[in-house]
């Protein structure tokens, strides 16, 4: 139908990320924007940008962005849905307030935000709209025309995210020796929080225990590991750990770490483990290091095989769930009414993040949600 494809009220989107060095010389810079305003010494930046160096100064996190681009661009193009997309980030050029100032002259005054991580959390998502109020405000000081912005809802269970994941383990599975394949474990692995940002992550209603951010993650490995079970025909045991803990030893942060983990299924016999990054979009740096890298090696030490999965990144069943939402929610803008494509146990996540969801430890402002000073 003619109106299948219309995005209106929105004339573009923006895709919303983390951002990364690109070579030697932007590694320590790159650091002191990340984490700005934590009075984080000089030397502990040194030693955490050696990771970086050991890929050359280079974090992947861009390229992935632009290869994201292209398939979005290319998805939007094939089914005729005229949205031109923009690229910003939180702490590496392009920078998402100079992405912002390029919409706004070139006529962009409904902007659809896609940000590049699939939860609820304070820095998964409420981070991103204190950031997005930030680049609102410096453009408001300039006097240009603020445009109305609105973001995604979470995309953690739509079906173009949950299969290609699928489809990793799967392939992951196979690549094991046969005489270990079938015994295999799965790890289900995500970036550790502290638990208090964990517990108070998603709406008020959902806080507590690990809130939002833990039960979506169970709702994704129990979703991945049915699917894997259907298609090969055996039940494995799995597991949500968590990776690159980055906070002050004293403070509690989500466990098992998933070196912890492969220590204890050695332990237990476990002939073999599968580790599927659930928890982010593309193969960045802390895929990269903390996976490929570091939990590779305490696999070898142990003498314990390990396949590591595929994440989404610019698989085209991702680009085509984001045409998806983005028709979805142009379709609730202009009052109609439509069916949320989500599996799983939790359903479709809100549009709009309500008062109180993913608080910040001291309270500022954030576009994009049902608090902001920008409606």
């Amino acid at each position: 139908m003619p109106d299948a494809l219309d995005a209106t009220p929105y004339d573009a989107l923006l895709l919303l990320s983390f951002g990364g060095p690109e070579g030697p010389d932007d590694v320590i810079p790159f650091l002191e924007n990340v984490t700005r305003g934590r009075g984080i010494p000089k030397e502990r930046l040194k030693e955490v940008g050696q990771h970086y160096f050991l890929f050359g100064g280079v974090s992947p996190i861009n390229d992935q962005n632009r290869a994201l681009l292209d398939a979005l661009r290319k998805d939007f193009a094939d089914h005729a849905l005229d949205l031109p997309v923009y690229w910003g980030n939180r702490n590496w050029a392009p920078y998402l307030t100079d992405t912002l100032r390029e919409m706004v002259r070139d006529g962009r005054r409904r902007i659809l935000v896609l940000a590049t991580s699939a939860y609820a959390s304070y820095s998964g998502c409420r981070q991103y709209r204190e950031n997005l109020a930030d680049s609102l405000a410096a453009l408001e000081a300039e006097g240009l025309e603020l445009p109305k912005i609105d973001k995604l809802r979470h995309y953690f269970n739509h079906p173009g995210f949950i299969e290609p994941m699928i489809d990793g383990v799967v392939e992951s599975l196979a690549a094991l020796p046969e005489d270990v394949r079938d015994g295999a474990h799965l790890a289900f692995t995500t970036h550790s929080i502290p638990t208090s940002a964990a517990d108070t992550s998603g709406p008020a209603e959902d806080h507590g225990d690990g809130g939002a951010y833990v039960r979506q993650h169970l709702d994704v490995a129990r979703l991945v590991a049915d699917a894997v079970r259907e298609r090969t025909g055996v039940d494995h045991p799995w597991q949500l750990v968590y990776q690159s803990r980055s906070g002050a030893p004293h403070i509690p942060w989500l466990e098992p770490d998933i070196c912890d983990h492969l220590e204890e299924r050695h332990a237990a016999g476990a002939p073999a483990v599968v580790m599927a990054p659930i928890g982010f979009v593309s193969d960045h740096m802390e895929v990269l290091y903390d996976l490929d890298t570091e939990a590779k090696a305490k696999a070898e030490e142990l003498g314990l095989p390990v396949r590591r999965s595929a994440t989404v990144g610019a698989d085209p069943r991702f680009a085509a769930a984001i045409r998806d939402l983005v028709l979805e929610r142009a379709a609730k803008e202009r009052g109609q009414q439509v069916a949320s494509c989500a599996l799983g146990a939790l359903g479709a996540d809100h549009d709009i993040c309500p008062v109180g969801c993913c608080p910040a430890r001291a309270p500022r402002p954030a576009a994009a949600g049902a608090d902001s000073p920008y409606a």
